[in-house]
């Protein structure tokens, strides 16, 4: 009569581990108060006290768009709708781009302002002022898009609005400008073996929700915990965009919400959300088309500042003519199935990769490779575009279902692996949401297996990881584009499909005079597709009135000269240019195999982010009210601020036993009950001997 026994005990620990899951909780009679059928986060204080509401959020963006550059404002207001004083820690993401620059903290009438300091530097401060009972925030970059939001010592039913600043750049395609903010930081997969406790790089004190790995060591700080379905409102946005486009614009849209857009005399556009406020659960997307024959081929801007000038230049090259396509090309389409994918993200990458195969031509080599915690490919080698051959290509397409993990290096290898003897032009199509944690290992593994393949990404979903996006593509010498809706699955595949037919301008070179010291951005420029624009930054004593630039159109050699005169002489550049520096320092330190390089490069990093008041990895923003506003003695409980899934996401997809990330409480549930069966085992073992 032993298994009984060991049934009821394993039961009971299932229980208990249960109660620890994203989205769950146990109070001491296992009830919750009424108010939480609203949704939100609810935590127990210490001993047995009851259950408190965490603080809630709500968030505005501004965004002052001028030609290429944007400036935008985002306030976090919290609001501790408890009864004990309480501290909120707030993932959120940002664009990849975003040169954040700028903190306050303000606390009714008093504002305080947030200085730039090393990161362990900053961390300290931040915790000496809020063991002390002093109002304090702190912001950290996680990943170049992702960020947390600390704020300590929020007494109760007191609102505290933590203001940051950051600057981009609008991105221009296909004489298209589009600006995009992301709202939702989507779950990650995270491979690799689990880290004992003191290997962790630190989680939150409310609980970040991934466990670290050998692979991911700073998981559990980008792993905020997320609400199930049906849980209420969350995070609400509310967005105003004043938009100089500096030209007479045939449209202005948001493809994923409604807006209200007022149009000035003088041009400008003031654009809000039609419905005031929205979900945190979607990428907001801000697009404008110039008038036919309006379209700018180049744009110019220079700053003036106490250590020189900094110019922005942007080149849309006139290619003229196209040339006659490649004659031998091999096509290699990648799709994402695992478990975040279920759904509408499914749909899209289906609905692309089905077009991507109906413009194949008769010359053209495919082959198709599906990847979730294992890798397949539809043939063993790429195969001519038979009509047979396509036509079992979309058999498999359709059959395509979203189950698992997020293993990409197996599906990166196979894809970039070139078989013998095959040449001609070899383009690798990636369709995927991107939801990984170990980005850099990914970037390693593109530059040492590329060779002389080409990589283009398709970020899919709501909420595609849009750093892993651009930097993949970047590292791959491609191109990035998003689907974020079905209705868009045929433009933009169309577009990505016509730039692939068409040759790169490569082998870039950029004349210019020679008496001028100037540092430029980037210093190894990229290869160019149709409807791209080159984007230069500058920095030095004076600005050149012209810049000769050189390259190879397919086979053919090419060249424009560019006079650099006029263009907006106010713009604010030296954030732009802090940014871009250090993203190629950080991309030189991810590849240098030298300790003594790494460190070098680090310190490099911290001198240009301090310099131009910048948050990166090794570098926070802090902000500190002198007076102590909570007594010693009473108590600060710490929340992790609950976030949405993506709209379109399945929770059951990503957090079941197929799910598309491993929460720490899943590991220790998996691990006890393979304790407990091997206890049972054990027993039952006795038993057999004993008789």
């Amino acid at each position: 009569m032993k298994i009984p026994r060991v049934v009821h005990v394993l039961s009971v620990v299932i229980v208990l581990v249960a109660g620890e899951l994203p989205g769950t909780a146990l109070a001491g009679d296992g009830a919750l108060p009424s108010d939480a059928v609203r949704g939100g986060l609810w935590l127990r204080g210490a001993g047995e006290e009851a259950y408190g509401s965490a603080p809630t959020l709500h968030t505005y963006v501004d965004m002052t768009v001028t030609g290429m550059l944007a400036r935008v404002r985002v306030r976090q207001r919290f609001h501790n709708p408890g009864a004990r004083w309480a501290e909120g820690i707030y993932v959120f993401p940002l664009p990849e781009h975003a040169a954040v620059d700028h903190l306050r903290m303000c606390i009714g009438e008093r504002v305080i302002e947030g200085q730039i300091e090393e990161r362990q530097q900053a961390r300290t401060a931040y915790e000496q002022a809020r063991r002390s009972g002093r109002r304090a925030s702190l912001v950290e970059q996680e990943r170049p898009n992702i960020f947390t939001s600390s704020l300590a010592n929020i007494a109760p039913g007191e609102d505290i609005t933590v203001e940051i600043a950051y600057q981009q750049t609008v991105r221009h395609v296909d004489g298209v400008f589009r600006l995009r903010f992301p709202m939702v930081v989507a779950p990650r997969y995270i491979p690799g073996r689990p880290l004992a406790l003191e290997d962790r790089i630190g989680s939150f004190a409310g609980g970040g929700r991934a466990m670290a790995t050998d692979q991911v060591p700073d998981a559990g700080r980008i792993g905020p915990p997320v609400a199930r379905p049906g849980a209420g409102p969350l995070n609400p946005v509310s967005l105003a965009i004043h938009l100089n486009a500096g030209m007479a614009l045939a449209s202005v849209t948001s493809p994923y919400h409604g807006i209200l857009d007022q149009e000035q005399a003088d041009g400008v556009h003031q654009i809000r959300l039609a419905e005031g406020t929205v979900a945190a659960e979607r990428d907001f997307e801000l697009v404008w088309r110039p008038l036919v024959g309006g379209e700018p081929r180049a744009a110019w801007f220079v700053q003036q500042a106490q250590d020189g000038q900094y110019g922005l230049l942007m080149l849309v090259p006139s290619q003229g003519p196209a040339p006659e396509p490649v004659t031998a090309r091999e096509l290699v389409f990648v799709i994402d199935t695992s478990g975040s994918m279920h759904g509408e993200s499914m749909e899209q990458a289906r609905g692309a990769l089905l077009l991507a195969l109906g413009r194949l031509r008769r010359r053209d080599r495919f082959n198709l490779i599906r990847f979730n915690d294992h890798t397949e490919g539809l043939f063993p080698r790429a195969q001519t575009a038979t009509p047979g051959h396509i036509a079992a290509a979309r058999r498999y397409v359709r059959a395509l279902e979203a189950e698992g993990g997020t293993e990409m290096a197996p599906a990166l290898q196979l894809a970039l692996q070139r078989g013998a003897g095959q040449g001609g032009l070899r383009q690798v199509i990636f369709l995927t949401d991107g939801s990984v944690g170990n980005e850099q290992a990914l970037f390693r593994l593109i530059r040492e297996c590329l060779g002389d393949s080409r990589l283009f990404t398709v970020g899919i979903g709501s909420a595609p990881n849009s750093y892993f996006m651009r930097k993949a593509a970047r590292f791959g010498r491609g191109s990035f584009t998003y689907v974020g809706d079905t209705g868009e699955v045929e433009e933009t595949m169309s577009a990505l499909v016509e730039r692939l037919e068409r040759p790169a301008l490569t082998h870039i070179q950029l004349e210019l005079p020679p008496q001028l010291r100037l540092e430029r951005l980037p210093r190894r420029i990229p290869d160019l597709y149709a409807g791209e624009p080159l984007m230069l930054a500058f920095h030095g004593r004076a600005m050149p009135s012209q810049v000769v630039v050189h390259g190879l159109l397919g086979q053919r050699p090419w060249h424009t000269r560019v006079t650099l005169t006029g263009g907006g002489q106010d713009a604010t550049l030296a954030p732009e240019w802090g940014r871009r520096r250090i993203e190629m320092l950080m991309a030189e330190l991810h590849g240098s195999g030298s300790a003594d390089a790494r460190e070098t490069l680090r310190g490099e990093v911290v001198d240009t982010a301090l310099r131009h008041h910048l948050v990166s990895r090794y570098t926070s923003l802090v902000a500190v009210d002198v007076t102590p506003a909570r007594v010693r003695g009473q108590s600060l409980d710490s929340h992790a601020m609950v976030t949405r899934l993506p709209q379109g996401w399945s929770y059951d997809h990503v957090f079941g036993l197929s799910q598309t990330d491993t929460p720490a409480s899943l590991q220790i549930l998996t691990g006890m009950l393979l304790l407990l069966g091997a206890l049972g085992y054990g027993l039952l073992r006795r038993r057999a001997c004993a008789a």
